[in-house]
């Protein structure tokens, strides 16, 4: 295989190749995800092996303005911890900057603190959440 990995703005991706990234790290890859998706994204970043498979991704949703909304970083189990997850999020903030967005937001599990702090360089914020699944 060849190690050159490329990352790709808003190029093809089908719903096969996401449902494979998604399980290659034991996810719960729902069919039909992808094309629901992409329709409502300001973009997203694929990183491609040099035989094309589909190693890294992320999704940008925004508000049509002001703000963009890191969605689903994804790298494929076989390939983590070669700077591919840290590749995609700078290719999607470069290209939501470009879109005129002021701020890129992401939120995350406990565990992927020093990826999101240190390596892609967001800081920390107060924010909020409300669980809409939980009992009232």
């Amino acid at each position: 295989m060849d190690e050159t990995i490329t990352c790709t703005w808003r190029d093809p991706l089908t719903d096969e190749e996401m449902v494979g990234l998604v399980r290659s790290h034991g996810g719960d890859a729902v069919a039909g995800w992808w094309d629901k998706v992409r329709t409502h994204s300001l973009g997203w970043v694929a990183a491609r092996d040099g035989d094309g498979l589909l190693v890294g991704f992320v999704n940008v949703a925004w508000d049509g303005q002001d703000h963009a909304f890191l969605l689903d970083t994804k790298t494929r189990g076989s390939h983590q911890h070669r700077g591919i997850g840290t590749a995609v999020v700078q290719v999607a903030a470069a290209h939501a900057r470009a879109a005129g967005c002021e701020w890129l937001h992401v939120d995350f599990e406990p565990h992927l603190r020093d990826f999101y702090f240190t390596a892609c360089g967001f800081r920390p914020t107060d924010a909020g959440l409300i669980h809409l699944h939980s009992t009232p």
